[in-house]
C-alpha cells in the first residue's frame, strides 16, 4: 500500500469513470473506500498488501479485517463444504492476521508458510460489499480475493479525502461491464493487409470511461442481409503471438482469417480478454496449477475463478455498430452462441476445429467434456 507516500487526490463521487480509477488503484497496491448504502468498507487486493499496510488498515479502522473471496476459492481452501453462493467472508483471528496469510489465502500457487486458519466463513450477499470487493478484482484483472475492512462511513470519507483514495459504489461496480459494453464507441481505423487477407482494415473501439480497447478485423467487404461470416476471438499474448502450443488460439486466430477472405469477406471481433477473462499473469498462475496435474477448469476454479469469465455483450455491441445483426460464427463454443443470442445476434454456427498435439491434447479434452465444446 503507498497511500500515505503520495500527494493527496480528492476523492470524487461514485460513477462509471470512478470505477476505472478504482480498478487502477487496486492494481498498484492502493485502498479503496467501498460504499453500498450505509455499509461502508475499506478494501485493498489480498495479493498485494504488505504488513505495513495491514498495520495501518487496522490502525485506521481499529478492526481486524475479513477476507473476501468466491465461494469456489473459499472450496478450494476446504473453508467450506460446497458452493452454496458466490462469494464468501473469511472471518480471521485478529492474532494471527499477517500479510504473508493473506497472500496464501489469495493464490494457491504460493507456498504455504502459515498455518492459521480462519475463525469461520460465511455466504456474502450476493449484491453486497464483499461480491462487489470480489468483482472490482476481478475487473482489475487481480485474483478474486480482497481484504476488507468494515468503517463508519463519516470517517471512511474523511480518511479518503484526506489520504486521496477514490470511492466507489457497489451498485458502480456491479454494473461497469455493461456500461462499458453499451458506450464504446469507434474510434479509428486503418488499412493492414495481412499475410492471408490482403483486404483488411482494423477498427478500434473504446468505451467511454477510456478503459480497454476492441478490435474489428474487417476483411474484404462484408454485407448483410445475409449473416457475415464472423469469428470472435478473446485475445491471447501467448498463444496468437507466441506461437503457444498449450493452446489452439494461434491456429484459430489464423485460421479464420484465412476461411473468412477465402470466403469474400466478413470479420474478426477482437476481444481484450485474456485468458478467458482472468488476464494473462493470473493466467499463467493457472498453467502452473496445470503443470501440477489440475485441468484447466479445475485451474481456473483453484484460483477462484470461473471456468470461463468472458462476456461477450462488446462483441454485440461492435458487430451492431458495424451493422451486423446475423452471422455465421466461426466457433466449438455453445456459450458463444447463447451470449450473442441473448444480446440480440442471431446466429448460425461454423466448425472452427484444429487438430491437437501433444502439449494442448489434454487442454482440448476438458474443453470437449468439462465445458461442452463442440469438436
Amino acid at each position: 500500500m503507498q497511500a500515505t507516500a503520495k500527494t493527496a487526490r480528492t476523492a470524487v463521487p461514485a460513477r462509471p469513470h470512478a470505477v476505472n480509477r478504482a480498478i487502477a488503484d487496486l492494481r498498484r497496491g492502493d485502498v479503496v473506500l467501498l460504499h453500498d448504502g450505509d455499509a461502508v468498507a475499506l478494501i485493498q487486493a489480498a495479493e498485494t498488501i504488505d504488513d505495513a499496510g495491514l498495520a495501518r488498515l487496522m490502525a485506521w479502522t481499529g478492526v481486524a479485517p475479513s477476507l473476501a473471496t468466491t465461494r469456489r476459492r473459499a472450496v478450494a481452501l476446504d473453508l467450506a463444504p460446497a458452493e452454496t453462493g458466490s462469494a464468501s467472508a473469511v472471518e480471521l483471528k485478529p492474532s494471527s492476521v499477517t500479510a504473508t496469510l493473506l497472500n496464501e489465502l489469495a493464490d494457491p500457487t504460493m507456498a504455504r508458510q502459515v498455518s492459521a486458519q480462519p475463525i469461520a466463513v460465511t455466504d456474502a450477499p450476493k449484491h453486497g460489499l464483499a461480491a462487489a470487493a470480489i468483482e472490482l478484482a476481478k475487473l482489475a484483472r487481480l485474483l478474486p480475493a480482497t481484504v476488507l475492512f468494515p468503517i463508519d462511513a463519516k470517517k471512511g470519507r474523511d480518511l479518503a479525502r484526506r489520504e486521496g483514495f477514490i470511492e466507489v459504489t457497489a451498485e458502480t461496480v456491479f454494473e461497469h461491464r455493461t456500461v462499458l459494453a453499451r458506450t464504446l464507441r469507434r474510434v479509428t481505423d486503418a488499412r493492414v493487409p495481412l499475410a492471408d487477407a490482403e483486404d483488411t482494415r482494423i477498427v478500434a473501439f473504446r468505451p467511454d470511461d477510456g478503459g480497454v480497447d476492441h478490435l474489428a478485423i474487417l476483411i474484404g467487404e462484408p454485407r448483410g442481409p445475409e449473416p457475415v461470416l464472423a469469428r470472435i476471438h478473446s485475445e491471447c499474448f501467448t498463444g496468437d503471438l507466441l506461437g503457444s502450443l498449450r493452446c489452439e488460439c494461434g491456429e484459430q486466430l489464423r485460421g479464420a482469417i484465412k476461411k473468412i477472405a477465402e470466403a469474400g469477406g466478413g470479420v474478426v471481433i477482437y476481444l481484450a480478454q485474456e485468458g478467458r477473462g482472468i488476464g494473462l499473469i493470473n493466467k499463467l498462475r493457472a498453467y502452473r496449477l496445470q503443470d501440477t496435474g489440475f485441468d484447466t477448469v479445475d485451474a481456473n476454479e483453484q484460483l477462484g475463478f470461473d471456468a470461463d469469465e468472458r462476456v461477450y455483450q462488446p462483441a454485440a455491441e461492435i458487430l451492431r455498430q458495424l451493422g451486423f445483426d446475423k452471422v455465421r460464427l466461426l466457433t466449438n463454443n455453445p456459450d458463444k452462441i447463447t451470449a450473442l443470442a441473448q444480446h440480440g445476434i442471431e446466429v448460425v454456427r461454423e466448425p472452427h476445429a484444429f487438430a491437437p498435439n501433444n502439449h494442448n491434447r489434454a487442454y482440448l479434452d476438458t474443453k470437449a467434456t468439462r465445458s461442452g465444446h463442440l469438436f
